[in-house]
């Protein structure tokens, strides 16, 4: 098979809305093109990461090469599946970047949602031949004719080139893989010319070292060819070449048009950068190739060992992944309240819980977590711009001469009903409307210019009550604002608690800070004093709360007698209390730290 024409190549990835049926269609090509045999098949094979399967979502985009006849002739058709959720886009945006073609999946009931678009949108940009599909066709409740309809109106396409499928049950998906090999150009690539590989993922094996995921742009290579790596500037030994059937298979060579992996005895994922480019070593090799653009973290918290101790355990866990994932980035830092932690950024709240998950199931390591928060950037009186990452960072306010915070236009299709709760969403959270456009009889889609800050907290969570699960969103960075924001300090005992400080919009300020001060006096445990738990903005504070000391009744022994007896008792308690509130000090739980998020906008 390795003697392959380039014209009989085919790349293409899947890209839907999350839960649109992608890995349950990519299982369907493998068994149709009898990639794996019905013996070895599961359910959404692609999806092998242990947090995928529980989750049925895919995180980690996967890439195969499927074999099938067609008109007498071999073909190889190279699948990239991708995910559908927003945090994850800029795996999309790698594995767009490697296909000529992408099938953009609808579901025959739900329709187009916020994110085919935005899939849509950027297979467009990066000139891919769409072919549009319609899955789920089977469902007792397939609205088919409807969702031809939105996507004519939404994205322009024309119902005779849809094609009708079903992932679960394999109808049309011979329509499908025919359309695929007659609508998607071949690579254009010469396999004679210096070889240009585009790195585009990998992972680490812990037998065989960093296995590298490339598509051949231009020329071949061999198996024992000395490679060099552009950016990292290294070279190494291709000691096994091969592509995925969905398992590894070794081959020979591999051709201009290919996807497929090296392995290249590297000892460690740091030497190899996605986006970076391959080919050969000496004289002759060829140019480096565009690379990605670096993903925008937007979402950072803070992720401390629950246990003081593994620190360095920690630090090798969050090392080990964010080689796999470039998408995350890590910085240590220390908390008073807290202990030596690191500062981690995320593209968003599933990404992060992805990670956090990730490291407490893979890695095995217990995590306190602060609460997240979004990148501001300031103006200070000299003129300077920071970039915040934590609430910690922001000056005192006399330093300050504009505040500013990030902005995102959403996407919101929802039913035509529920376009008047979405509005109120948004109006509760500052947002400005844009545009209102009708995309069937029964569904329309509302763009809204919001504050990050106020999308990441909850607005998920808030739109599915609000449009009883039927709303989806979909969100891009348009740049950043000023705004009246201040940074709202969690005073306990007088003590700034630096983990539980937050940024949040002046006019807001004090029903957050009462929330949360109220939220924390549930959460503490009383102590044998009394503490203070008080909310401020610098030095004045806005909002207090009392947890009262556990008391012994001193007096309990004292049958009626002398009230003098009783009132000793009492100021030998009190005076007991007084030093121990001088030299006790006060626990606070994890669950507290989680209590200032979830009391961000309390009913």
């Amino acid at each position: 098979m390795s003697n392959l024409d380039i014209a009989n190549i085919r790349n293409f990835c899947i890209i839907a809305h999350i839960d649109h049926g992608k890995s349950t269609l990519a299982d369907r090509l493998l068994e149709k093109t009898g990639t794996v045999s019905s013996r070895e098949m599961r359910e959404q094979i692609l999806d092998d990461m242990e947090l995928e399967r529980q989750r049925g979502i895919t995180i980690k985009a996967r890439a195969v090469a499927l074999r099938t006849q067609y008109q007498g002739q071999a073909y190889e058709l190279n699948l990239i599946d991708t995910p559908g959720h927003v945090d994850f886009h800029y795996e999309v945006s790698r594995s767009l970047t490697c296909c000529e073609g992408a099938l953009l999946l609808v579901d025959a009931f739900q329709g187009v949602e916020a994110q085919t678009m935005a899939n849509a949108y950027a297979a467009m940009e990066h000139d891919l031949k769409i072919i549009p599909v319609i899955n789920k066709i089977d469902l007792v409740h397939a609205r088919v004719d409807e969702v031809l309809e939105e996507m004519e109106q939404s994205l322009g396409i024309n119902p005779a080139d849809v094609i009708k499928c079903s992932g679960k049950t394999g109808i049309g998906v011979n329509d499908l893989i025919e359309a695929i090999i007659q609508r998607i150009p071949a690579p254009s690539g010469d396999p004679k010319a210096p070889l240009q590989a585009m790195v585009f993922d990998s992972h680490y094996d812990d037998y065989r070292g960093a296995i590298t995921y490339v598509r051949l742009m231009a020329g071949s290579v061999k198996r024992h060819e000395k490679l060099r790596f552009l950016r990292a500037n290294t070279e190494h030994e291709a000691t096994e070449i091969g592509q995925f059937v969905p398992q590894r298979k070794s081959v020979d060579t591999l051709r201009a048009g290919q996807v497929g992996y090296l392995i290249c005895n590297i000892k460690s994922l740091k030497e190899v950068h996605i986006g970076d480019t391959v080919t050969t070593a000496g004289p002759g090799g060829g140019e480096a190739l565009p690379g990605y653009a670096q993903p925008k973290r937007m979402v950072y918290c803070g992720l401390y060992p629950s246990d003081g101790q593994d620190f360095s355990e920690l630090r090798d866990a969050l090392e080990k992944l964010s080689i796999n994932d470039p998408s995350f980035e890590f910085q240590p830092e220390s908390s008073e309240a807290l202990g030596f932690g690191f500062r981690c950024g995320f593209l968003g709240l599933l990404h992060m819980e992805i990670v956090q998950q990730r490291l407490e199931g893979e890695c095995d390591v217990d995590l306190v977590q602060t609460a997240p928060n979004v990148t501001y950037e300031i103006v200070n009186k000299r003129g300077e711009t920071l970039e915040i990452h934590r609430p910690q960072e922001v000056p005192d306010s006399g330093d300050i001469e504009e505040f500013r915070q990030p902005i995102v236009r959403v996407n919101f299709v929802v039913p035509n009903d529920q376009i008047g709760q979405v509005m109120k969403l948004c109006q509760d959270r500052r947002g400005v409307q844009r545009t209102t456009e009708y995309l069937s009889t029964t569904r329309a889609m509302v763009t809204y210019d919001l504050p990050l800050a106020e999308v990441i907290y909850d607005l998920h969570d808030k739109l599915k009550s609000a449009t009883r699960g039927y709303g989806t969103m979909d969100y891009e960075i348009i740049g950043y604002e000023a705004a009246s924001l201040v940074r709202m300090d969690i005073l306990v005992n007088g003590k700034r608690v630096d983990a539980l400080s937050v940024i949040c919009d002046r006019r807001d300020a004090d029903r957050r800070g009462r929330a949360v001060v109220k939220k924390l006096k549930a959460e503490l445990e009383r102590h044998m004093f009394e503490i203070a738990v008080q909310a401020a903005i610098g030095s004045r504070v806005i909002a207090r709360e009392t947890v009262p000391a556990m008391r012994k009744n001193v007096t309990a022994k004292c049958y009626g007698g002398d009230i003098s007896r009783k009132r000793k008792l009492w100021a030998k308690q009190k005076e007991g209390k007084k030093r121990m509130k001088s030299i006790g000090s006060v626990d606070i739980p994890q669950k507290a730290f989680m209590a200032v998020l979830e009391s961000g906008n309390p009913e």
